[in-house]
C-alpha cells in the first residue's frame, strides 16, 4: 500500500522498515484526541473561508461516524495504517471522498500529534487528579480511625519516639496533596495549543490559531512555531511528578510490607489486596503493595527514556519523537492503577493497636521524654542525655524498661528524680504532650485533618 506521503518518494517502504516505522500499534489510543482536534480544524478552516462550509458539514459529518464506529466496536483501527493520523484521514476519505483531503490544509502531522499528544495528557492529568484526591481521602480517613493510636516511631528503621498511627498515615496524606500540586502546576504547561505552527514555520493561509485552541479547551498556544512542534517539556515534567508520586507509594508500600510481616504485625491487610503461596498454606503476601514497589522502577525508567530520547535532538520535529508516547503512556497506566489499587486497600487496612503499643513500651522510645524531665528540672540537656543514655543502657542489661525501673534506682543517677517522672515517661502522656504544630498529640492530628479535609473540599468544589 502506498504512503499518503508518496511523491518525492515512491511512498512503499520494505516490510521490516515499514514495520520498524510504524506508531499504530500504541499511538492508536489516541484515536479520539485526533477526530476531536480534526473536528475543530475543519471548524476553523471553514470559519476562515479556507475550506468550503459544505465541505466542513461533511468533513464533521464523517469524523463524527468513524468516532461513533470506533467507540461501538463496529470499526476498528486499521494497524496496516502507519500511525493514527493516517489511519483517521484514510478513514475520512473513503467515506466522504474527495472532500476529506481538504482537512489536513494548514497543519502537519507535526503539529497534528502535539496536540493530540497535549489533549491526551491534559486528561490524564485530570484523571489522575481525581485518583490523587481519592488516596488522600483515603489515608485522611484511616488516619481519623487511628488518630489515638500510640505506635513507635523510627529513624534509621530503629525505634525513636512514640507517635500516633494516625500521624503517620497524615505524614503519606502531606505527601500527596504535593503530588495533586505538581499534576495542577504541569497541567499549566500542558494546555497550551501547538496546532497551527504546521510541519516547523507555520502557514500561509489566514488561520486563526486562537480559535482553534480556545474551541478545543487550551488556554493559550505556542507562540514559536518551532518550539510548539518539538515542546516535550510537558511530558518529561508529568514523568518527573509521576516518578516522585511513585517514589511515596514505594514508601509506602515498604512499611506496608513491613508492618504486615510477623515481624512487626502492625496491620492487617484485607484478603481482597492480598494473595496465598502456592505450596505454604500459612502465607498471607502483600503482593500489592511489593508490585506498586516494583513498579516505581518502571516508571522512573519511562522518565529517562523520554529524557534520553530528547537530549541530543535538533530542532525541529525528528521521527525519535515518535519515541515519546509510549514511556507517557506506561507511566500513566502504571501510576493510575497503582493508585487505583491503593486507596481502597488503604481504607480495608486494619491496625492492631496492641501490638503497636507494644512495640513502643519495648523500645526505650520515651528516653527523649526523661532527659527532657531531668532538663525541666534545671540539669543542662548533654548531661541529661548522657545520664538517659547510661539508664537505657543498664536497663537493657537488666531487661528492665523504663516504666519499671523502681525510683531508688532512678535516685542512683540522680537526686533530681522524683516520683513525677513515670507521669513524664507514660507514653500517652509523652505522645499527648507533642502538641506542637504539626505534632503527633491527638489535637495535633485532628488539626492536620482538618486542614486537610479543607483542602479537599475545596479541590471537589473546584471540579464541580
Amino acid at each position: 500500500m502506498k504512503k499518503m506521503w508518496a511523491g518525492r518518494t515512491a511512498g512503499e517502504l520494505n516490510k521490516i522498515a515499514d514495520k520498524f516505522n510504524a506508531s499504530i500499534p500504541f499511538d492508536k489510543r489516541l484515536y479520539r484526541q485526533d477526530i476531536t482536534g480534526s473536528i475543530m480544524h475543519a471548524e476553523m478552516l471553514a470559519a476562515k473561508g479556507i475550506i468550503p462550509a459544505a465541505a466542513k458539514d461533511h468533513i464533521i459529518e464523517g469524523l463524527e461516524g468513524i468516532l461513533e464506529d470506533l467507540e461501538s466496536g463496529k470499526l476498528e483501527v486499521d494497524l496496516t495504517a502507519e500511525d493514527v493520523h493516517m489511519f483517521v484521514e484514510g478513514a475520512l476519505t473513503e467515506r466522504i471522498g474527495a472532500e476529506g483531503k481538504m482537512l489536513h490544509t494548514a497543519r502537519s502531522r507535526n503539529d497534528q500529534v502535539a496536540l493530540d499528544l497535549r489533549m491526551y495528557v491534559k486528561e490524564e492529568i485530570e484523571d489522575l487528579q481525581q485518583l490523587v484526591l481519592e488516596m488522600v481521602e483515603a489515608l485522611t480517613d484511616k488516619a481519623e480511625e487511628y488518630k489515638k493510636t500510640v505506635m513507635p516511631g523510627y529513624t534509621h528503621l530503629q525505634r525513636a519516639q512514640p507517635i500516633t498511627f494516625g500521624h503517620h498515615l497524615m505524614a503519606y496524606a502531606m505527601m500527596y496533596l504535593r503530588d495533586l500540586d505538581r499534576l495542577k502546576d504541569v497541567y499549566k504547561r500542558t494546555n497550551v495549543s501547538p496546532i497551527g505552527c504546521c510541519a516547523l514555520a507555520g502557514t500561509t493561509y489566514l488561520t486563526d490559531r486562537r480559535m482553534e485552541a480556545k474551541g478545543l479547551g487550551f488556554d493559550s498556544i505556542c507562540l514559536n512555531s518551532l518550539d510548539g512542534v518539538s515542546d516535550r517539556d510537558y511530558s518529561v515534567e508529568l514523568l518527573s511528578a509521576l516518578s516522585i508520586l511513585m517514589m511515596h507509594f514505594s514508601r509506602l508500600a515498604e512499611e506496608v510490607v513491613l508492618w504486615s510481616s510477623w515481624e512487626f504485625k502492625f496491620v492487617e491487610l484485607s484478603d481482597s489486596f492480598t494473595t496465598g503461596s502456592s505450596i505454604m498454606p500459612q502465607k498471607k503476601n502483600p503482593d500489592m503493595a511489593e508490585l506498586a514497589r516494583g513498579k516505581t522502577g518502571r516508571v522512573y525508567g519511562d522518565l529517562m527514556s523520554l529524557l534520553t530520547v530528547l537530549k541530543g535532538i535538533p530542532l525541529a520535529y525528528n521521527k525519535d519523537m515518535q519515541e515519546d508516547k509510549e514511556p507517557v503512556f506506561d507511566a500513566i497506566d502504571t501510576a493510575k492503577i497503582c493508585l487505583q489499587v491503593f486507596a481502597p486497600m488503604i481504607r480495608e487496612m486494619k491496625a492492631n493497636e496492641e501490638n503497636m503499643m507494644h512495640a513502643a513500651q519495648k523500645g526505650f522510645i520515651n528516653a527523649t521524654d526523661l532527659a527532657d524531665y531531668l532538663t525541666k528540672k534545671g540539669m543542662p540537656f548533654r548531661e541529661a542525655y548522657k545520664i538517659t543514655g547510661t539508664i537505657v543502657s543498664d536497663c537493657v542489661k537488666s531487661g528492665m524498661v523504663l516504666e519499671n525501673l523502681p525510683l531508688e534506682e532512678y535516685r542512683k543517677y540522680s537526686d533530681m528524680f522524683e516520683q513525677d517522672l513515670y507521669d513524664a515517661i507514660d507514653l500517652i502522656n509523652c505522645v499527648k504532650r507533642r502538641n506542637s504544630e504539626g505534632g503527633t498529640s491527638v489535637e495535633s492530628v485532628e488539626a492536620q485533618i482538618q486542614a486537610v479535609r479543607n483542602i479537599l473540599e475545596e479541590e471537589k468544589g473546584e471540579w464541580e
